[in-house]
């Protein structure tokens, strides 16, 4: 008995840890919930029906109700528990097996062998240094000396690409950030005011330093120059008969008091009302 106990207090020994629950695939993935069927229905259920059943009413989502606590039954069929969703991609490299064991290389395809290009300019200087001229001859030269352009000749025509030093970075080139500091004590604000203030200065200097020229004397060439003679402004024609017609009706008894009431009436002019301003007073 004493051993046992000691046994049961023994921190050293180790207990034996719970393995975890693992839930499988169709825990933790459901499948898709099917159709109901009519072996599907039980007594008391939201689709239990009376008379003649059939599957396809289960199938009509006009008809299907929804149970209480579950969701909505779907009243499309599904294929069988067998059928796999989404695209098969068959393996053609033999899995992680075959990748261990060797490396795949892509074997390069044989290229088609084209023409080489003739070289005209060989084939020209070879007819002109045996004294051939005409056409004719030429054609014959070139059948009988028919020079190619080799790939190598091909390659040294061709631009290389230019030298690019091992530690030249591509892109654009990040601008330094902005020093916060600056941007809390308004140090651009106050270089701002600075310069504004410092071309403020060069222009008075420049306005002191320009010299200001004396008015000149005016001649009488200059003058008659500038002098417009008046133009004589002929009066309107009028026809005769209505020249020498006074007014029907006058109201005043001088031309004195004519005048006076004209006077009165443009003093007053601020002050009145209406279009004429010969109203009411503006303010009393």
């Amino acid at each position: 008995m004493p051993e046992a106990e000691s046994s049961r207090k023994d921190p050293t020994r180790r207990t034996k840890k719970k393995e975890p629950v693992r839930r499988t695939v169709s825990q933790i993935c459901p499948p898709p919930r099917r159709p109901l069927t009519v072996a599907d229905i039980r007594p008391g259920m939201e689709n239990q029906r009376l008379g003649v059943v059939r599957d396809s009413m289960f199938q009509n989502p006009l008809i299907v109700k929804a149970e209480l606590g579950k969701p909505r039954e779907r009243s499309c069929s599904l294929p069988g528990v067998d059928f796999n969703y989404g695209l098969y991609i068959r393996g053609l490299d033999g899995g992680v097996p075959e990748a261990i064991g060797h490396w795949n290389v892509y074997k390069q395809q044989p290229t088609c062998p084209h023409e080489l290009t003739r070289n005209y300019i060989a084939m020209n200087r070879g007819a002109v240094k045996a004294g051939l001229v005409t056409a004719q001859e030429n054609i014959l030269y070139r059948r009988l000396n028919d020079i190619r352009i080799s790939d190598q000749d091909d390659r040294r025509q061709k631009k290389e690409p230019p030298a690019i030093p091992p530690n030249m970075t591509f892109g654009i080139q990040a601008r330094p950030s902005t020093p916060f500091s600056d941007l809390l004590q308004h140090r651009y604000q106050q270089l701002w005011v600075q310069e504004q203030k410092a071309a403020q200065k060069a222009i008075k200097l420049e306005k002191k330093q320009k010299v200001v020229l004396g008015k000149h004397c005016e001649t009488r060439c200059s003058l008659l120059r500038k002098y417009k003679p008046p133009v004589k402004l002929d009066a309107l024609w009028h026809m005769p008969h209505f020249q020498k017609v006074g007014p029907h009706l006058d109201t005043f008894p001088t031309e004195a008091d004519r005048q006076r009431a004209f006077k009165a009436h443009l003093e007053e002019h601020a002050v009145r009302q209406g279009t004429l301003r010969m109203g009411n007073y503006t303010h009393p």
